[in-house]
């Protein structure tokens, strides 16, 4: 019985687009007995992952962590963080290896030179090549989310205006660069013809009671009311997400949510745009800013535009994001 390690330390999106390496691996290896190694702090993210025998949590000790490693005499480990701590652990163990490629030259060619190599593959495509050579394959069944019963959210916990269907908007992101401004979120809500779930943690609830004050009866704002496995089921029972770059947009697409994505100062090419897998629907949309020379500027984001005029969201045209929500919406 094989006994597989495999290691993504961070962030809740990073982590959920893992998922079919987990699922692909028990499911095409007999008996393998698969382990996970993450922070603490994104725990709830794959708890209630079935397809993970066993967990272990970063902290701030990797020196403890390790030596608990040490103790399961692991056959393989699988990387799919490949950076400094993923290395500790693998030199520690002694095992044979297989870690994710990075492609950090041709991030940096693209967002500092403005070369375009990167390869066109998702980096689910890569995580599940990288554990190829154990004979594993893609099954094409896309991510996974797992939502405990405990926290599903009960009808009586929504307002009885958003009873019939509505549309979550996801208004938050770890950078501020990967964010619509407020002005063009409360743009986007006043032309949306349908109830309206706003979408994100407690540091977006003075944005997105801005955003409601557009129509408070018509937009619901959720930020930081939900743990993240009930904004999980919030998109759940949506008919529609629009999303930034950020976590709950692969939450998403992991429970096959039609998304319209719309994206700032990063960019698909990355490999990170909504991922359904290839015998799944491919049910989203790309909302990006196209011609802008300073764009992307990072592969993960800033806290304000490097160049002060912020033209990847401020110039994103609010009626075509209508007219994609409508389209999936079948009006």
């Amino acid at each position: 019985m094989p006994k597989i390690l495999v290691i993504r330390f961070s962030s809740i999106g990073d982590i959920v687009l893992t998922t079919p390496v987990f699922r692909c691996i028990k499911n095409q290896i007999p008996d393998a007995e698969v382990h996970f190694v993450t922070k603490s702090s994104y725990k709830i993210v794959t708890a209630h992952n079935h397809n993970i025998d066993k967990f272990y949590y970063l902290e701030n000790d990797l020196t403890a962590v390790i030596e608990n490693l040490k103790l399961e005499q692991y056959d393989y480990v699988v990387d799919l963080h490949n950076n400094t701590r993923s290395y500790r652990i693998k030199r520690a163990l002694k095992k044979k290896s297989f870690s994710i490629k990075k492609l950090n030259v041709e991030k940096f060619l693209l967002t500092n030179l403005n070369i375009n190599i990167m390869p066109d593959a998702h980096i689910t495509k890569r995580s599940l090549d990288t554990v190829a050579p154990l004979g594993v394959t893609d099954d094409g069944l896309g991510l996974e989310y797992f939502i405990p019963a405990k926290d599903m959210v009960r009808e009586h916990d929504i307002p009885t205006s958003h009873s019939a269907g509505f549309i979550s908007i996801v208004i938050g992101a770890t950078y501020e660069t990967k964010k619509l401004p407020v002005h063009k979120l409360q743009e986007l809500c006043k032309k949306i013809d349908h109830p309206i779930m706003l979408l994100g943690g407690l540091e977006d609830s003075v944005n997105a009671e801005m955003i409601a004050s557009v129509d408070p009866v018509k937009i619901y704002n959720a930020c930081g009311k939900f743990n993240l496995n009930e904004s999980a089921d919030l998109l759940r029972q949506s008919k529609l997400v629009v999303s930034h770059d950020t976590g709950l947009m692969h939450i998403a697409a992991a429970l096959q949510k039609p998304i319209i994505s719309i994206w700032g100062n990063t960019a698909p090419v990355f490999g990170m745009y909504p991922y359904f897998g290839s015998q799944m629907k491919q049910q989203y949309d790309v909302m990006e800013v196209n011609g802008i020379s300073c764009r992307p500027c990072s592969k993960i984001g800033y806290h304000k535009c490097p160049m002060e005029h912020f033209k990847c969201m401020e110039n994103q045209d609010i009626s075509s994001i209508v007219a994609a929500i409508n389209s999936r919406l079948g009006r």
